[in-house]
C-alpha cells in the first residue's frame, strides 16, 4: 500500500501488546483512518472478515454510556481496554472506540437483530441515552421485502442501527 502512495502508519512487525501471535501493518487512507491487515496465529472463529475496527471519538464517556445501553440488546457487550478506549465485542471480534483525533465522521454501523422486538428494544436503549433519533423501527421495504430497522446517531454522529432481515 505505501508503494501505491498510502501513508505509513507502522510498518510490518509483531504487536505482542495485542497479543502473543499478533502480526499487523498499517497505512491512512485518503481520510487519514488507519487501515491495518492482521495476522494471528491462533485461530479466530467465525465467518466475520474484518478482524476489528477503531472508531475516534470526542468524548468517550458518552460514548461508553451510548454503547453500554444498545450492546446488550444485539448480544454485545463493553469491556476495557485502556485509559483512552475501550471494546464493544460479543467475545470473539471486537470494535473499538478511542479518543483521538480526527474523530471519526460518517460511520455506520448496523447489527443484526433476531427479530422485530429486539431491533425495538436497541432504538428504545439509543433514545434513553439521549442519542437522536435518526429512523424509527419499521419496514425498509427499498432495500428488500422483510428488512426491520431501526437507526440512532451515536454521540459522534455515526448512524448506528439494528436490522433484523425476516426472510
Amino acid at each position: 500500500m505505501t508503494e501505491a502512495g498510502f501513508q505509513d502508519d507502522g510498518g510490518p512487525g509483531p504487536r505482542p501488546q495485542y497479543s502473543p501471535s499478533y502480526y499487523g501493518a498499517f497505512v491512512r487512507d485518503p481520510d487519514g483512518n488507519s487501515v491495518e491487515a492482521v495476522h494471528h496465529a491462533e485461530p479466530r472463529g467465525g465467518e466475520n472478515r474484518i478482524d476489528h475496527l477503531w472508531i475516534r471519538v470526542r468524548d468517550l464517556a458518552a460514548s461508553r454510556r451510548f454503547y453500554e445501553a444498545v450492546a446488550p440488546t444485539v448480544g454485545l457487550r463493553v469491556h476495557d481496554g485502556s485509559q483512552n478506549r475501550f471494546h464493544v465485542t460479543d467475545g470473539n471480534r471486537s470494535f473499538a472506540l478511542v479518543r483521538d483525533d480526527p474523530v471519526t465522521e460518517n460511520a455506520h454501523l448496523a447489527f443484526p437483530a433476531q427479530d422485530r422486538a429486539t431491533v425495538d428494544a436497541f432504538h428504545r436503549a439509543a433514545l434513553e441515552t439521549g442519542a437522536s433519533d435518526n429512523g424509527a423501527p419499521g419496514e425498509r421495504a427499498e432495500y428488500h421485502p422483510g428488512y426491520y430497522g431501526a437507526y440512532a446517531l451515536d454521540p459522534d454522529g455515526n448512524n448506528v442501527e439494528a436490522v433484523w432481515h425476516d426472510r
